[in-house]
C-alpha cells in the first residue's frame, strides 16, 4: 500500500480494528464467540476496502449469537414500538 492510499485508508483501519474489538467484546458478554473473527487485512492492503471475515464456527456458537440477537431484537420491539 503506498503512503496515500496508507492515510486515505487510515481511518476504514481503525474502524475495522474497533468493530472487531466491539462485537468480540459484545458476544463475549453474552456468552458466545466467532473463533475466527477477524479483519482480512490483506485484502484491504490491496484493495483500500477493509472486510470483516466472522470465520467458521461451530453449530452451538452460531445457535447462541441466534438467540442473543432474536433476545435484543424483542427488547427493541418492547422499548421503541410507539
Amino acid at each position: 500500500m503506498g503512503p496515500i492510499l496508507n492515510r486515505a485508508t487510515a481511518e476504514q483501519r481503525r474502524e475495522a480494528a474497533s468493530v472487531v474489538d466491539d462485537l468480540t467484546t459484545v458476544l463475549a458478554l453474552g456468552g458466545a464467540k466467532l473463533p475466527s473473527l477477524e479483519v482480512d487485512w490483506e485484502y484491504g492492503r490491496r484493495t483500500g476496502c477493509y472486510l470483516i471475515n466472522l470465520g467458521s464456527a461451530r453449530a452451538a456458537e452460531v445457535l447462541r449469537i441466534v438467540d442473543l440477537l432474536r433476545k435484543g431484537l424483542r427488547y427493541e420491539r418492547l422499548t421503541y414500538d410507539d
